[in-house]
Order: structure tokens, then C-alpha cells, then sequence
């Protein structure tokens, strides 16, 4: 989950937090797990704001591809204009970073994506669901509040854990990324984190 600039629940941390709310409100979804909210650098730098960063697990009958439309409903009741290209500033983006350890569609289209040159990932856009997001071991905002609620998950492709590749990430990849343990992404009375 992220955010960097304000929709109409509020603050991008507000935005995470309303994001929450509707997930625990879908009959087909079971949040079991939630990180601390994140603040971190926008990538590429100078790309806009500061991110407010976070990860949650959840169980669903729902297929990847039906969650992964869920999310992006969710991200459009937000406010999120997918027109602004890629890596730009939003009011919200939630990805669908893994599924078990499912691979979509197959794994030479996976390693593919993966072995992307980054010019080429600015630009390009797939067409179709991949799994595991093939940026996840690159980037910091998303293995830190990962590896506070799944760190032993691993990947597929790779076997390595959240853990491991989040040690195995350059320190400009974690530069500037400040964890905010005080702001609750979810205030029900009744949620243990």
C-alpha cells in the first residue's frame, strides 16, 4: 500500500488508513496481518513526495486476478488517476505483491519482467497480472513493512525470504525510509497487530 498525496479521506497516512477500512469491509476478504506505517523516499527521487508505505496479508477465496480488480476499484473510489504515468505521484496504489507462492503467468514471463532494464520499466506496462510482482526484491518501501509481518515468505522463483532479500538490498534502497509505529493503519478496538 502507498500514498503520497492527499484524497478525500484525508492525509496519504489517512488514505491508507480508509483503505484498510474497506477491505475489512469486503465479505471475501480476511486481513491477518498489518505492518506499521513507513515513510519513504519516492521513487525514482524527486519523483514527487515522501510515500507513506505499508503491508498487509489477507486470505480470500477471491482469484489474483478478481483481488487484483478489487484493488484497483479500491484505488479508483480513492481518487487514483491512472492516466499520470508510471512511478508518478498518487493518491493511492495498492499492489497485489504475491499470492501464496503462485507464479502468473508463467515463470519465463516472470524472469522476463524481472530481468527488465530500468529505463525499459519506467516505461513499460504489462498487460496482464504478474506474480510475484517482479519489482519486490528491488525496493525497499515494500520489503520493510513486508518483512515485519512475513518475513520467512519466500519467493518462488528465487527461494530467497522477505528477510533475506530485504538484507540483500543496497542502502540507497532503504536511505531515508523512517518506520512511524505511532499512527494506526487500523483503529478497530477489537484488531491485534
Amino acid at each position: 500500500m502507498g500514498a503520497n498525496l492527499p484524497s478525500a479521506s484525508g492525509s496519504a497516512k489517512e488514505t491508507l488508513r480508509a483503505s484498510v477500512g474497506i477491505l475489512h469491509a469486503e465479505l471475501d476478504i480476511s486481513i491477518c496481518r498489518i505492518s506499521d506505517l513507513w515513510e519513504t523516499p519516492a521513487v525514482p527521487a524527486g519523483a514527487g513526495p515522501d510515500f507513506a508505505n505499508a503491508a498487509l496479508t489477507l486470505t480470500t477465496d477471491l482469484a489474483a486476478s478478481d483481488l487484483l480488480q478489487l484493488l484497483h476499484r479500491i484505488e479508483a473510489q480513492a481518487g487514483r488517476d491512472r492516466t499520470t504515468g508510471r512511478w508518478s505521484a498518487r493518491v493511492l496504489d495498492l499492489d497485489l505483491i504475491a499470492v501464496d507462492d503462485q507464479i502468473h503467468p508463467d515463470r519465463a514471463t516472470l524472469q522476463d519482467w524481472i530481468d527488465l532494464p530500468f529505463d525499459d520499466q519506467q516505461q513499460r506496462i504489462p498487460d496482464r497480472l504478474i506474480l510475484p510482482h517482479p519489482r519486490m526484491q528491488d525496493r525497499g518501501f515494500v520489503l520493510a513493512p513486508l518483512a515485519q509481518i512475513a518475513p520467512d515468505w519466500r519467493h518462488p522463483v528465487t527461494g530467497h525470504s522477505v528477510s533475506r532479500m530485504l538484507a540483500d538490498l543496497p542502502a540507497d534502497q532503504v536511505a531515508g525510509m523512517r518506520r512511524d509505529p505511532g499512527f494506526d493503519l487500523d483503529n478497530r478496538p477489537d484488531y491485534q497487530h
